[in-house]
């Protein structure tokens, strides 16, 4: 017997589950210009008798207006053997054993169909985006599902749109951009044609997931990279090196920007000036020197040694003059270093001192997450992880970013497939109470291994090979057409995203306070970093709180 349920998109469906222990998602609340998702579960049970002896393909008939706004994906499982963070869980996680574990968004197979087995539990999963000047009011949406030998279902939902324009978004998002594992995965030569068709492909779909932030690599980034090795080049800036003279090429700068511009990009994050972990040495640095190609920096360049810094100093400053000319140095964000320590802090103060009087008035920023560190004013604009930037907020600062990654593992927000979809969404709202202007994640697109030694398939090995988390180092798969598919976990992050504008443009009608006190009524508890929802109904509550206040104040005007 053939069975479907319309599930949030907040639930991972896994293969072993059965339907029932999943709520039945009946009515949802958006705004105009809204980008959200719903799930379709099904699964053939032989409770009946009946059996199933191979998959089917059954046909979906869709009925409602807005389906004519909306994609169907299928969700995949992968193979995760390490889901967890050694150092232990919470009661937050969803499993923590190795095995298959739902992530990635696929195109239906069948010719829009897709694939029923007995006992195993699948989704489609509907993506709407909603315009603009769509009209107000409740639309009714069914799925019916039908196929030989598995019969027929019919299911439904009501989505009421509310009569208001989400906003358009106001914060930095990124997460890091790493060009040199799409040449490695597709096998392409670096600023071939066919990587910078792909390079755009992962672009847009990043945009569509909120990241308006890019990582521009001037120079080959000096991140996750061991000691004395390298990360194939991928330089945007040619170089050329006669006697103590340096000269500039941003012809591939230039059509970067143009790239950028096309897919909607609004900001260039320029990769890190020092390399990670302390500022000790220079990023690799390839140049024409006397008409041979050259590495002229790298591993073995201190980084404040005079060659470096008066190279450096001269490029930032043709760097800015070629921005300036084309109205762009105001879109750039600078690093200095990653994730520098207190141990650090005379190595990263002369690295920054070095070229601080050129950067002087642009927006210098570094992960960083002792406070400690911070109060030397080392970093006037620090990105504090999510479980260490309580004593950030005490602080008051102005404009204050916030990151994870794979040491973020308990009560805090994060996006390991082992978590639920619900506490990778709650960033939103926590982002949007303690007013954070900007996000960070180091991994949108990292098929490496640790330090980079080795490239890895993402299908395959989704912890780095053993040593992140899964999930941690990407957010979106290499499709085979050079197009980036999307996890479930970067669309709940982008959930998150859409809340906070709802929240900002309920904020209009009723204030901050008014707006967190409902957030807390729904949570039942006082929201912090380091408190997620626990569940989808929870997070959905929340949402559907928010919309009704705005709904309520329309209607009174």
């Amino acid at each position: 017997m053939l069975k479907t349920r319309i599930v949030s998109s907040l639930e991972k469906l896994f293969v072993d589950q059965k339907i029932e222990e999943f709520e039945k998602l009946s009515e949802l609340s958006v705004l105009k210009g809204e980008r959200f998702s719903f799930q379709l579960a099904y699964t053939f049970d032989n409770s009946d008798g009946s059996h199933l002896h191979a998959s089917v393909h059954p046909k979906i008939e869709l009925c409602g207006e807005l389906f004519k706004y909306s994609t169907m994906r299928l969700v995949q499982s992968l193979p995760v053997v390490k889901p967890i963070n050694n150092a232990g869980v919470d009661d937050n996680y969803l499993r923590t054993s190795p095995g298959l574990y739902p992530d990635i968004l696929v195109p239906p197979r069948y010719d829009g169909r897709f694939s029923v087995a007995m006992g195993i539990l699948g989704s489609a999963w509907f993506e709407f985006i909603l315009p603009e000047d769509l009209t107000a009011g409740k639309y009714n949406l069914e799925i019916s599902v039908e196929g030989d030998l598995i019969g027929s279902t019919q299911t439904s939902i009501v989505i009421e749109v509310i009569d208001a324009v989400l906003p358009k978004e106001d914060i930095f998002v990124t997460q890091w951009f790493h060009t040199d594992c799409l040449a490695n995965y597709y096998n392409i030569e670096v600023w071939s044609e066919k990587h910078w068709q792909i390079i755009e492909n992962f672009a847009i779909t990043a945009k569509k997931n909120g990241i308006n932030l890019l990582l521009t690599p001037v120079f080959t980034p000096p991140l996750d990279t061991a000691v004395g090795g390298e990360r194939r080049t991928t330089q945007l800036v040619g170089v050329k090196k006669r006697g103590e003279l340096y000269e500039f090429d941003f012809t591939l700068l230039e059509r970067w920007i143009r790239m950028c511009d096309k897919v909607g990009i609004e900001y260039f994050e320029i990769s890190h000036l020092f390399t990670q972990w302390g500022a000790e040495h220079a990023p690799k640095i390839i140049a024409d020197v006397d008409g041979k190609t050259k590495k002229i920096f790298g591993w073995d360049t201190d980084a404040t040694g005079e060659e470096y810094v008066n190279f450096l100093r001269c490029f930032l400053t043709e760097f800015l003059s070629f921005m300036k000319k084309g109205g762009n140095d105001k879109r750039c964000v600078f690093h200095i270093s990653d994730e520098p320590s207190i141990e650090d802090l005379d190595k990263y103060m002369a690295a920054k001192n070095s070229i601080a009087d050129i950067l002087d008035g642009y927006l210098v920023i570094d992960a960083l997450s002792s406070f400690d560190f911070y109060k030397t004013g080392a970093v006037p604009h620090p990105v504090p992880a999510n479980n260490h930037i309580a004593p950030f907020l005490e602080a008051e600062i102005k404009d204050l970013w916030t990151y994870y990654c794979v040491s973020q593992h308990l009560n805090v927000s994060n996006r390991y497939i082992s978590m639920p979809l619900w506490r990778t969404r709650s960033m939103g709202m926590q982002m949007y109470k303690y007013n954070i202007s900007g996000f960070l994640h180091w991994g949108y697109n990292f098929y490496n291994n640790q330090s980079s030694c080795d490239a890895i398939n993402p299908y395959l090995i989704t912890d780095a090979d053993l040593v992140f988390p899964a999930g941690d180092a990407f957010s979106v798969y290499p499709a085979s057409d050079g197009t980036a598919y999307e996890s479930i976990r970067i669309i709940a992050f982008h959930e998150g995203l859409e809340d906070i504008k709802a929240m900002k443009l309920c904020e209009k009608y009723y204030g901050h306070k008014a707006v967190v006190d409902a957030i807390e009524d729904e949570l039942g508890s006082t929201l912090s970093f380091d408190v997620c929802a626990k569940s989808s109904k929870t997070m959905l509550a929340i949402r559907h709180r928010i919309n009704d206040m705005i709904k309520q104040k329309l209607s009174d005007i």
